[in-house]
């Protein structure tokens, strides 16, 4: 009798273990984070202490693939056609939500991604050539008003914060300048430095060396909030709400990918962002880590629809778009 009630017991206790086993599955193999930028820039920071972070969490190597070219489609792209097994993820910032206005010609949009929860925020910063003749924002909006496309501005190429925060910056004005392609923030911000370029938006990231310095020029910063170390207002404080805007990242998967996946990856997102060497460095980066709320699919999602449906009129109003 012991030995029959025994192992009748067996199927209750398999039962009982299976869904812990089968939470355990994923993953199984090591998982690939596609960067649509180059190795060294903000981007490719984040990413790499996000797949550090998730790593651990995971109990599985988080690997960074750098897949760079016309403004982060490409890698876009790439993620979009993957099997959506939650094996191959994309990181990408704000050009994300306006490459769907940008490029007239796109190989997915919203839907062919699962958003698993925003990563971090960034200001942009409005800034100058040394000898710029304005004393605050108001007065540099009225100097762009004044001068138009004798004017000149920097940024990196179509879709990148800077040409965003440029375009937003000229609709405010209500004119054009001149704009000037770089290969980066570096080159620009040299080229700033020595009076060749006239203004630029860059993100505080890589502007605050240099506003500390005085070897450029500031106006204002774009998010809500001051940023600590930098005697800067924020573009409402300065009478310019219109000119807000983040620089923020968000992690995706292929549309597809099972719901049990998702989740499990945006908890491991949470996680690597409460990591105190990530906060730290972070705080370096300028960049503030996305709350529990943000960090989620559901809130993902509706933030990624808001700004595409933000962008979308601005780029218009702009008439720039790209191939």
């Amino acid at each position: 009798m012991k030995r029959r009630t025994l192992l009748a017991a067996i199927p209750a206790a398999a039962a009982l273990t299976t869904p812990a086993v089968a939470q355990q599955a994923f993953p199984t193999r090591p998982l690939t984070i596609t960067v649509p930028f180059a190795a060294g820039g903000p981007t490719d920071v984040i990413s790499r202490l996000i797949a550090e972070g998730m790593g651990r969490d995971l109990g599985q190597p988080v690997v960074v693939e750098n897949v760079t070219g016309a403004g982060g489609t490409i890698a876009a792209a790439r993620v979009a056609a993957a099997r959506p097994d939650g094996y191959t993820l994309l990181m990408h910032h704000v050009g994300h939500a306006s490459s769907a206005t940008l490029y007239r010609r796109l190989p997915y949009d919203e839907k062919s991604f699962a958003p698993l929860g925003i990563v971090s925020d960034a200001a942009m910063t409005v800034i100058a050539r040394p000898d710029f003749p304005a004393a605050d924002l108001a007065g540099f909006i009225a100097e762009i008003k004044r001068q138009g496309d004798k004017l000149n501005i920097a940024h990196s190429g179509l879709g990148g914060a800077n040409h965003l925060c440029g375009m937003v910056l000229q609709t405010v004005a209500g004119t054009g300048m001149t704009g000037v392609v770089f290969r980066g923030s570096a080159p620009a911000l040299t080229d700033l430095i020595a009076g060749r370029i006239d203004v630029f938006c860059d993100q505080a990231t890589s502007a605050t060396p240099f506003l500390r310095e005085g070897r450029v020029k500031g106006y204002a910063v774009t998010l809500p909030e001051r940023v600590p170390g930098l005697d800067l207002p924020t573009t409402a404080e300065a009478g310019f709400p219109a000119l807000a805007m983040s620089t923020w990242h968000g992690l995706y998967a292929p549309a597809g990918t099972p719901p049990e996946v998702q989740e499990r990856l945006s908890a491991a997102l949470r996680a690597a962002l409460h990591e105190p060497r990530l906060r730290q460095r972070f705080d370096e980066l300028v960049t503030a880590p996305a709350s529990d709320e943000r960090a989620t699919p559901a809130y993902h999602r509706q933030y990624l629809a808001e700004e595409v449906a933000r962008w979308r009129p601005i780029i218009n109003a702009a008439g720039q778009y790209a191939d």
